[in-house]
């Protein structure tokens, strides 16, 4: 691939565009929006100037509601060899484009698993995808020479390619991404309101719960347009297992014995099938999940006290898997918590006790 045209300079198309260059591609960029256009370029992106002729790749990074509008007219005046999009939803696009009798053989519907809570050019980064899986759903019509062209922008982006039917694709997105945002929102709501003594008991609990209810809701709003179905059918579950869990509580509060171990073994039975649930979540690098050991650290809210953590852990010759910090309230401290395997947990507490750090247990 050398050339490329990127419709769309949001976050993912611009982190598309900004890893394309970084790979020698020339990326050419549209926006509906040119002053967003002009961030991306000044970002390092690619250019503003069209393209003199077809591109061997056009990406489109519209929201889902426009993508078949955007894939028609540059597919009518032949703008590239090959087009992809990168919406969110898969199914309903390559219907519209179909229902508009259009050949597409040249296209194939893409979605890189990967974003943030913030949107725009300026949230961009050329990494975003790295390690991350991008989902492919070729048809029997699909080019051999677009899908090889799609396999290479995935390789660009050095993300990991998943080929899926369409509509597999979205009943899958809706249990994984689109459901557990509104459950977020549904759940940050209810601090909206809350008395502030509490709010300042937040903890990491409720900040992993709540972290992606902080997204724009415009662009979310587009999102669940375009794929209502399979998230209402979830949420409906979702409901159900809510309606039985407040009446298990109800009956937690009774003054009848077998109502109470009614209810007990309700919520029991709730929080074993969510232990169920989140062990068959990928864990590093999509394996299989792994059992870590904790060591937590108190440090002091000062630059540099994360760097030497680490610092003393290569030292020690211990590789931290994974890292969490917990802020103390209305203190300049905090606590971080390292994940590391259960056999070197031993061995980075003493290394890290013998260098002056203070080891909660």
């Amino acid at each position: 691939m050398r050339s490329a045209l990127v419709i769309g300079t949001g976050l993912i198309g611009t982190s598309v565009a900004l890893a394309l260059t970084r790979r020698g591609v020339t990326v050419h960029l549209a926006d509906r929006d040119p002053e967003q256009a002009r961030t991306a370029a000044a970002l390092g992106a690619g250019t503003e100037e069209a393209p003199d002729g077809p591109v061997d790749l056009a990406v489109v990074a519209a929201p889902p509601a426009l993508v078949a509008d955007v894939l028609a007219d540059a597919l009518r005046r032949g703008a590239a060899r090959a087009y992809i999009d990168v919406a969110s939803v898969k199914g309903g696009p390559r219907r519209e484009l179909e229902a508009r009798g259009l050949d597409l053989a040249a296209y194939i519907g893409t979605h890189p698993m990967s974003g943030g809570e913030k949107s725009g050019p300026l949230a961009a980064t050329a990494d975003l995808f790295e390690g991350r899986p991008w989902v492919l759903t070729p048809t029997r019509e699909t080019d051999t020479e677009v899908l090889n062209l799609a396999l290479e922008l995935v390789s660009y982006c050095r993300a990991v390619p998943v080929v899926m039917d369409a509509d597999a694709h979205d009943r899958a997105v809706a249990l994984v991404s689109h459901m557990p945002h509104l459950v977020s929102s549904m759940v940050a709501a209810r601090l909206e309101h809350a008395d502030e003594t509490a709010v300042r008991l937040c903890g990491p609990g409720i900040r992993d719960v709540t972290r992606i209810a902080a997204s724009d809701p415009r662009m979310w709003i587009d999102i669940l347009s375009a794929n209502p179905g399979p998230v209402a059918d979830l949420l409906g579950d979702v409901a159900a297992d809510l309606e039985e869990t407040v009446r298990a509580l109800r009956a937690l509060q009774s003054a009848d014995d077998d109502k109470r171990r009614e209810g007990g073994a309700g919520i029991e039975a709730v929080l074993r099938r969510g232990n169920a649930g989140q062990v068959r979540v990928p864990g590093k690098h999509g394996s299989a999940p792994r059992a870590y050991e904790t060591v937590v650290v108190l440090i002091d809210d000062q630059p540099g006290q994360l760097a030497r953590i680490f610092a003393d852990a290569g030292r020690a010759g211990v590789n931290i898997e994974d890292v969490r910090i917990e802020h103390a309230t209305g203190q300049q401290a905090g606590l971080v918590q390292l994940m590391v395997e259960p056999k070197a947990a031993a061995v980075l507490t003493a290394a890290l006790s013998e260098r002056g750090w203070a080891i909660r247990q």
